[in-house]
């Protein structure tokens, strides 16, 4: 049969989009922050992310200047964030001093890639940006994928590390000396797993702290946000209120619920009850 008598339809691929059948997927944008000092900050967000990587949530906004205006937390000091999106408390940690910053997210290749472009851009590692991925000893900050209740050894091997090389020698486990979770509580299922990685990875120095700060988005469910407190009271940790403050306006306009709950961010302390 001649090239001629072929069925044209036989030829096309039925079920094939056509070109451009798809939008473009979002791109990145940045977002600046302004230190207490005027100094700016540029961060990296993903284009968008079903995991929310793509916005800059009020607290991790307040958390950072509740860390500047509380250098002595950090200083000297290990700091782990969980699902950090864009990393800007974490960048702010390391720029205040941290011996050590570990900043995790969900394990989705864009969220840590743009985490590792964050540090890169930052010049906070020694010696500018840090190309390498692979070799993370020495440097300040690292990022690192990680789901919450998840073995949570990789990540404390960053401050084990660390610790070899000190001088100084510590008879406490191993642990990080601040944890941050900035707008995580709105995942109610995942509180367990929070708690469980906060027991798991927070030092049982009487110095400890996971500074939990966030805004009630839905107002209706605040109730349900604040559970997470009880479940950390239950497995032997106090909880602190230390900040309550209001941003301008709501982060998302068109959503319901009662505005100044919207515009509230809160912030609490958790630490090991036994060692306060």
């Amino acid at each position: 049969m001649s090239d001629s008598d072929t069925d044209p339809e036989e030829s096309l691929d039925l079920f094939a989009d056509p070109p451009d059948y798809y939008p473009p997927s979002p791109t990145p944008t940045t977002e600046t922050y302004t230190l207490l000092a005027g100094s700016a900050v540029s961060v990296r967000l993903v284009g968008h992310n079903p995991l929310w990587g793509h916005h800059l949530w009020n607290a991790g906004r307040i958390l950072s200047e509740y860390l500047e205006s509380n250098v002595s937390l950090i200083q000297g000091r290990t700091v782990l964030e969980l699902g950090a999106g864009a990393g800007l408390p974490s960048l702010i940690c390391a720029s205040l001093g941290a011996n050590k910053v570990v900043v995790t997210d969900y394990p989705d290749p864009d969220l840590i890639e743009n985490l590792w472009y964050n540090i890169d851009h930052s010049g906070l590692n020694e010696g500018g940006v840090a190309s390498n991925k692979d070799d993370a000893d020495g440097k300040r900050i690292v990022a690192e994928g990680y789901t919450w209740g998840a073995d949570p050894a990789s990540l404390l091997s960053h401050i084990t590390k660390t610790s070899l090389q000190s001088t100084t020698e510590t008879t406490t486990p191993a642990g990080f000396d601040v944890l941050i979770l900035a707008d995580l509580l709105f995942n109610h299922s995942e509180h367990t797993k929070l708690v469980s990685t906060i027991q798991r990875t927070l030092s049982h120095s009487s110095a400890a702290k996971a500074l939990v700060f966030f805004t009630p988005y839905r107002p209706w469910l605040l109730s349900k946000d604040l559970t997470f407190f009880d479940l950390m009271r239950e497995a032997g940790f106090a909880v602190e209120k230390v900040l309550e403050t209001k941003m301008e306006k709501v982060m998302f306009e068109k959503d319901p619920g009662d505005e100044e709950l919207r515009r509230t961010v809160f912030g609490y302390a958790v630490t090991r009850e036994n060692q306060q």
